[in-house]
């Protein structure tokens, strides 16, 4: 009798094998399904799905101009989101690389101007009287105000001021030599407002140095220095592929150690003796505990999600390993237990949080997604624990990685819930009961801002309210809208 083969359970671990021999709009359909059927799900395997996918769309793209490549990224991320628009976190990830070859590209075009500047194009120097001072380009543009339909500013202001400002050398009269630093001795001194807009008497007859325009804006020399220059800033432009995909990776390596470098804060936010109140079986914030329980000695409480999340949470307290993790998975879906490194976990309903709130210290919540104005959507309970530590004053503390802050803002609270299977509250075999009744199973809830007290990030802790800063570093504008 043939062996029979070994099933291979459609998910994350599935999708990265195949991705290495499926061709890439094969491995796009094949991600798009597995989106749509809910068998990747969670912010961290869709964001690692989601870059390993752009990585593999980056590597094939032919060709080097960088608008076609933004097209096709832009046109990937639609295809992705559209598939499932509340896993935000496929849409960031599409942002932080459309950002990223934005910015290859802008420091390719940089280094071109440069090297043109240097052959001879270059506007003459001014007298520090008249020089003008030119405004950063890199200061964001993007405010708290502005949302995700906000349409990308149009640069014609700007660059109207620019033409404003910039005026033809050619059509500028001969400076003067209170001016200039090299016009010609005969030239007559201005020593009085009267004669600032006179011409002199006797053009100037001296050499323009070497590397300056000429009155006449021409160049004078190109020297071997600045050849060698324009040669090497045009074959950065066949670099531009190779430095998208190094980003690319360090994305990735951002996705692997995001949660090391969250619980490398435990210890300033943990204190011996404390009673600690998270939700949910979250790796981020079972690594958090576990970071602080190498020094400290501290109490858990452990509120079970019922009944989307409460296997998964008996499983994290009793093995470290999530319900539904498979065999193959990376090692780190595994952790030791908390009760395995010394530290009392107590697990209670979710209808015993109020009860047990004016004992707590203090409140640790994971995070599906992060808003740009400071509020979360967490697992179903999140708002009602978030509530009851606001009326017994006890501290909030979501930890979340960067890559889970989206540009987004919640102008419909209700598109961002996502409902789970009804017979999880109510069993299809009550049918007379679920005749008579609606039930609804939310999967998640939204955590306003002024209920959270701090965010803890793979960059550190922020206030809700600095929340739109980090969008504005992480994020370009004419990207918010895919």
């Amino acid at each position: 009798m043939p062996p029979t083969a070994a099933t291979v359970t459609p998910g994350l671990a599935s999708f990265l094998k195949s991705l290495k021999t499926d061709s890439v709009e094969s491995s796009i359909e094949h991600f798009v399904s597995l989106l749509k059927r809910r068998q990747i799900r969670n912010s961290r395997p869709c964001a690692i799905a989601t870059t390993q996918l752009l990585f593999r769309v980056v590597a094939n793209f032919k060709g080097r101009d960088v608008g076609k490549l933004l097209r096709r990224i832009r046109e990937v991320g639609q295809r992705l989101t559209a598939a499932q628009p509340r896993e935000m976190v496929v849409g960031n990830m599409v942002r932080r690389v459309l950002g990223l070859v934005r910015e290859v590209a802008e420091d390719g075009g940089d280094a071109d101007t440069n090297a043109m500047s240097d052959i001879g194009q270059s506007p003459q120097p001014q007298h520090d009287s008249i020089a003008r001072l030119s405004l950063s380009s890199s200061i964001s543009t993007f405010g708290p105000l502005r949302h995700g339909a906000t349409q990308p500013m149009d640069s014609s202001l700007h660059q109207a001021e620019s033409l404003a400002d910039s005026v033809d050398l050619s059509q500028r009269p001969p400076l003067l030599t209170s001016h200039t630093s090299y016009a010609a001795p005969s030239a007559p001194m201005v020593t009085s407002l009267f004669g600032l807009f006179s011409h002199p008497e006797t053009p100037s007859t001296a050499s323009t140095p070497t590397g300056y325009l000429t009155p006449n804006g021409k160049a004078t020399t190109l020297t071997a220095q600045n050849l060698e220059r324009l040669g090497d800033s045009s074959s950065k432009t066949g670099d531009l592929k190779a430095e998208v995909l190094e980003g690319i990776r360090e994305l990735l390596d951002e996705l692997d150690q995001s949660d090391e470098l969250i619980a490398a804060n435990a210890l300033d936010h943990i204190h011996s003796n404390e009673i600690i109140l998270t939700h949910t079986a979250s790796t981020s914030v079972q690594k958090f505990l576990l970071a602080a329980a190498k020094k400290r000695k501290f109490t858990v409480v452990h509120a079970e999600a019922h009944p989307n999340d409460h296997d998964a949470t008996h499983a994290t307290i009793l093995t470290g390993k999530k319900k539904d993790a498979s065999d193959d998975s990376d090692t780190e879906d595994r952790w030791k237990p908390l009760t395995a490194a010394g530290i009392t976990v107590v697990l209670i309903p979710d209808s015993h949080v109020f009860a047990i709130m004016s004992r707590v210290n203090k409140v640790i919540l994971a995070t599906h997604t992060v808003l740009a104005n400071g509020g979360l959507v967490a697992a179903a309970g999140a708002r009602v624990i978030a509530k009851a530590a606001k009326v017994h004053q006890t501290p909030v503390v979501v930890v979340s990685g960067v890559y889970k802050l989206s540009p987004v803002y919640p102008f419909d609270i209700e598109e961002l819930i996502e409902y789970g299977d009804a017979s999880n509250v109510v069993p299809y075999e009550d049918g007379d009961f679920v005749d008579k009744v609606d039930v609804d199973n939310p999967l998640y809830d939204y955590v306003p801002a002024d209920l959270v007290d701090l965010y803890i990030t793979n960059l550190g802790g922020h206030a809700p309210s600095y929340l739109y800063r980090i969008v504005a570093d992480h994020y370009r504008v004419e990207d918010i809208n895919l």
